[in-house]
Order: C-alpha cells, then structure tokens, then sequence
C-alpha cells in the first residue's frame, strides 16, 4: 500500500476516533484534516493547492438553494412544536378509535407520521411523543416495551417521510455525485436528478413503514390483548369527537398537503415550500394563542442553534473531503468497492453494513457529509442504478440504525423521557419488532426498486 493511502486511510480512522471520543464534529473534521494536509505535504504525497479550493466551496454552500430550506424546514417543526399540535392530535384521534384494544398505540402511529410530514426533525418529533404519549399508555395500562417501541419507531419516521431535513442535505449531496459519475462513465446527457426527486420517492416507502408498524400493533392487539387495553373517554359526546377531530386534524393535514403539494406539483421550489410552511405553521400557533415574543425568541435560537451546526459541519466536511481526495482516498474506496467479488451487489451490502453501524455513533448530517461522499460514487460507477433509490436505501438503513440497541439514538431520546421504573432493556426489547418491520421494508425496497421510481417517475416527468 502506498504511503498516501496509507494516510487516507489513517485520516479516515482518526476522525472517526476523535469524533467517538466527543470532540465537535465541524472542528474534528477540520483540524484533522488540516493536520493531516500538512503531514502528507511534507511527505511529498499532498499538494497544497487543493486548499485553494475551500473558498469557493464555501461560497457554493452559500448560494446553494437547496441548502436554505433547511433552516427554514427547522423553524417550521420547532414553531410546530410550541403549538401543541402533537398534544391535540394524539387525545383526538385516540378517541376516534373509541374501545379498539392497541387504538392509542395506532394512534400514536398515525400522529408520528403526520408529525413526520410536517417537521422532519426526528429528535424532537421522539423527545415530543414521549413527553405526552408514553404517560398516557402506561396510565391506560399498556405494556412499557410495546409503548416505548411504538414512540421509537413512529418518532424515527421523520428520517423518511419528507419534507425530512434528512432527505434536503442528502438529496443535495447524492445530486453533484451522481452528474459527476455519470459524467465519469461517459454519459454526457444525464438526467436530471433533485432533492424534489428524493421527496417523492420517499413518500411510499415511508407510508409503507407506518402501515406495517399499524399492522403489527393490530397483530398484537389480537394475539396479546392485555398488552394494548382500550383508552377511551365516555364522557365525550360524538359532536364534541367531531369538532376536536376537524380542529386537530384539519390544519396540519392542509399545511402538509400545501407544503408537500407545491413541491411536487412544481408550484415552489423546496426552499419557497420551506418559507410557506414556516408562515404557516407560525400562523397556526397564533390562532391556537401559543405565539408569543418568548416563543418567538425559543424558535428563532433553536433554528439558528441547529442551522449553525448543519453548515459548521458542512464546512468542516468539505475540508475533509478536499484533503481525503487529495490523499487519493477517494480511489482506494472506488478500487475496493468495485474489486470485491459479487460486483455491486456486494457492494452495496458492504456501504448499507458501513454507514448502520456508523449511525450508532456519528448523527445522519455528519455521515452525509463524511461517508456518502465517499462510497456513493463508487456505487454509481458499480451498477446503473437510479440516485433516487440509493438516496432511499441509504436514509431507511440509518432510519434503522437509530432504532438499533445499545446505540440508536431514538432509544437515548426516549430514555431521557421515559420514568425511571421503566428499565432500558424494556426499551431495547421493545424496538426489536420494529426493527424487524424496518429490515423486511428495507429488503422490499432493494427488491423492487420500483416502490421508490414509480413516483417520480408519474409525477416529475
């Protein structure tokens, strides 16, 4: 091996060291890299006018478009996330399912999907159902482990289901990636491929997770009764059912239609989605009089808290990515990947076994920006596949990751929530199901690739 795959190899392992002991990620990335650069430089393997280039990456993640819908998305959830709109959801359509054993459970479903479609943020959408909905299953007397794993799986579909910030920056990332190895394998007409594209092909996969999640808890509720009592109110009449069900539903079912519905129908640009939907969703808080100059204040930081992180790491990332290829990683990852025998199948199996066990560590902007760039070109020049697909595969592969005991992120969110005379293997053992779902949707969607094209395809063609 020569000496600078040796170091690209040595650069690769000590980020991820350095990141897995605690040090921030943007600064990590960077300041290894720059020391490496040096390392490498004065070796004779590394040229440094590879720098050169940092100020115009800099400026390209500036006036990149796509990239400003995401704090606008941000904003959107976390204003969503003041109006009590998850808390409203969840008693009323709990009560839709009036003396239906596991109805709260399928409830709680239905409102982590909804929420999923109208904020995108999986931590908060986890940390919110737990807050209000894990009380209310265990007052109802339902079993920690299905409760727990019922908040788990249905907070983690924000991953997924779009508008997910998740989808935005990979979607981005997949976009350049895909143009420049098409352009490697010699096709000079390359189609045209978008973050819009990602959101519609990730609409049914995602409804498909949140149906089989439905059609477990429905299982359960036959074969385990006790597990998934009936939660319902007698003291409410069905025109107060009626009223609550239109005040609840109405508003975010119409923001999720109007910011998912101009995307797609080509009416705005995910960016002019984004500003419409954080419009909206501060309008909604105003009609539901949870606006105010202190909520204000608590949206704006938080937006500005999380937008400073995703682009700090986007930078940090690009420097890394600057001295990996300049260190020739880039063609060492392609050799291996295209060299392993079984061609792309293998292939592929390898990056989805990589980036699961990566998400127990590293959060899904920082792997976006450190390893997709990696492996996603080696796997468009392995096989003719469609960047709309592997997008997919890659967010419900981490989606599962987040899932996964003893390190899935979802799993210390709910922990952080969760009584303590729940135990954390309840928890653990309470996901395992889900987990399950995950895997065999996962498995269909690499069979059929079509449940992710066909969208797309009807609809932006």
């Amino acid at each position: 091996m020569a000496l600078s795959d040796v170091l690209s190899v040595s650069l690769l392992i000590t980020v991820c060291a350095a990141m897995m002991l605690g040090f921030p990620v943007a600064f990590t990335l960077a300041g290894v890299s720059v020391l490496f650069a040096l390392f490498g430089a004065a070796l004779g393997v590394f040229d440094l006018i590879f720098f050169n280039a940092i100020p115009g990456r800099i400026f390209g993640v500036m006036n990149n478009e796509n990239l400003v819908a995401v704090p606008l998305f941000v904003f959107m959830g976390v204003m969503l996330e003041r109006s009590r709109i998850a808390e409203e959801l969840l008693t009323t359509m709990a009560q839709c399912f009036g003396s239906l054993r596991g109805g709260l459970a399928i409830s709680v479903t239905l409102v982590g999907t909804l929420l999923a479609a109208s904020t995108g943020i999986v931590g908060a959408t986890v940390v919110t159902m737990g807050l209000l909905s894990l009380p209310t299953m265990l007052r109802a007397g339902y079993d920690p482990k299905l409760a727990c794993g019922t908040i788990c799986a249905s907070g983690t579909l924000g991953q997924i289901i779009p508008p997910s910030i998740a989808l935005v920056i990979l979607g981005d990332s997949l976009s350049g990636i895909y143009a420049e190895s098409q352009l490697a394998k010699g096709k000079f007409i390359v189609e045209p491929f978008s973050v819009i594209d990602l959101f519609a092909g990730a609409i049914i996969p995602g409804l498909i997770l949140s149906g089989s999640y439905i059609l477990y808890l429905i299982y359960k509720a036959i074969t385990d009764p006790a597990s998934s009592p009936a939660y319902y109110d007698a003291t409410m009449t069905g025109r107060q059912l009626a009223v609550n069900v239109v005040k609840a539903l109405f508003p975010p079912i119409l923001l999720v239609i109007a910011v998912l519905g101009s995307i797609l129908g080509g009416l705005a640009t995910p960016t002019e989605s984004a500003s419409f939907g954080g419009v909206g969703a501060t309008l909604l808080a105003l009609v539901r009089g949870q606006l105010s100059l202190k909520v204000i204040g608590d949206v704006v930081r938080a937006t500005t808290r999380i937008s400073a992180m995703v682009f700090t790491i986007l930078i940090g990332a690009s420097i890394f990515s600057l001295t990996f290829r300049g260190l020739g990683g880039d063609h060492l990852v392609q050799g291996f990947l295209t060299n392993l025998p079984g061609g792309f199948f293998t292939a592929m199996l390898v990056v989805m076994a990589v980036m699961f066990f990566l998400g127990f560590v590293l959060d899904f902007i920082e792997i976006v920006f450190i390893v997709v760039p990696i492996v996603a070109p080696a796997l468009f020049l392995a096989g003719d596949i469609s960047p709309i697909w592997l997008g997919v595969m890659m967010a419900m592969n981490l989606q599962t990751s987040f899932l996964t005991p003893p390190f899935g992120w979802a799993l210390f969110y709910i922990r952080g929530v969760a009584p303590s005379e729940i135990a954390t293997t309840d928890i653990y053992r309470g996901v395992v199901p889900f987990i399950a779902i995950q895997l065999m949707v996962l498995a269909l969607i690499w069979a059929f690739p079509e449940i992710v094209t066909w969208l797309p395809n009807v609809v932006l063609r």
